[in-house]
């Protein structure tokens, strides 16, 4: 799943880790805060996270023509920024398992007037034919699929070789007065305005901090990035380090 704040996707080898991201655990949180979802996330984050998109959209760009796949859509917001950028010759489709998420995108769509397609559908078994994309992005949501390595190959398998990924993500941040500061807030502050407002007994926002701090970031996720059939990748830190956008290129021909 998408979005800033908790999104909905041993070792990374099995992709089990200490944070239970059993399908049916994540699913049934997201659709516990998905009528406060995007309330929540501007506030905890200050709206940063719009900036994050933006520099997402600009850095991985909409192809001119062909088809861009965001997986773990959430709520549907990097769906409709490339909606917002890309002409009319180019497909867009967000999906996500998590059906009251994907209702908000819908929603959100309609208003706006911007084309989206949506999908229900689970990010380790996409429903889309080999080679089928020219971008696929994912927004917050990686560390939420329960095995990362099977979703990195579905996502290899249904771009086009030379395709672009872009993965952006939540990360530790190198310096050391950042990242305390970080984790106070992370640990201490976060989880409690966040399950209070998004009125939920799933513990969300606790998730959220746990996730993050497991989750590999920088150096290790671009070795995982580049170990599931990808080259040329980038990482690029945003708001110091707080976040971190990824950008790979698919490796191999098609034929």
């Amino acid at each position: 799943m998408s979005a800033e704040f908790p999104t909905a996707c041993d070792s990374l080898a099995t992709g089990s880790t200490g944070v239970d991201k059993s399908g049916d655990r994540v699913r049934g949180m997201f659709s516990e805060i998905a009528p406060r979802y995007d309330l929540v996330n501007r506030m905890l984050s200050g709206g940063i996270d719009v900036w994050w998109r933006h520099v997402t959209v600009s850095r991985a760009p909409p192809p001119e023509s062909g088809a861009i796949l965001d997986v773990c859509t959430g709520t549907g917001d990097l769906a409709l920024a490339y909606a917002e950028k890309a002409g009319p010759g180019v497909r867009i489709v967000g999906s996500d398992f998590c059906r009251p998420m994907l209702d908000r995108g819908i929603e959100k769509s309609a208003r706006s007037g911007r084309t989206v397609e949506w999908i229900e559908a689970d990010a380790m078994a996409l429903p889309f034919a080999d080679r089928s994309f020219d971008l696929v992005t994912v927004a917050f949501g990686l560390r939420n699929i329960a095995d990362t390595r099977q979703g990195l190959a579905e996502m290899a398998r249904v771009l086009k070789a030379g395709g672009r990924l872009a993965i952006l993500e939540f990360s530790l941040p190198r310096n050391a007065a950042v990242r305390s500061f970080y984790l106070f807030y992370f640990r201490r502050v976060l989880p409690l305005i966040g399950n209070a407002v998004a009125r939920n007994a799933s513990d969300a926002y606790t998730y959220l901090n746990r996730s993050v701090e497991e989750f590999p970031s920088g150096d290790r996720l671009s070795a995982i990035v580049a170990d599931a059939g990808f080259s040329a990748v980038q990482a690029v830190p945003l708001t110091f380090g707080i976040a971190t956008l990824t950008i790979a290129t698919r490796s191999g021909t098609d034929g």
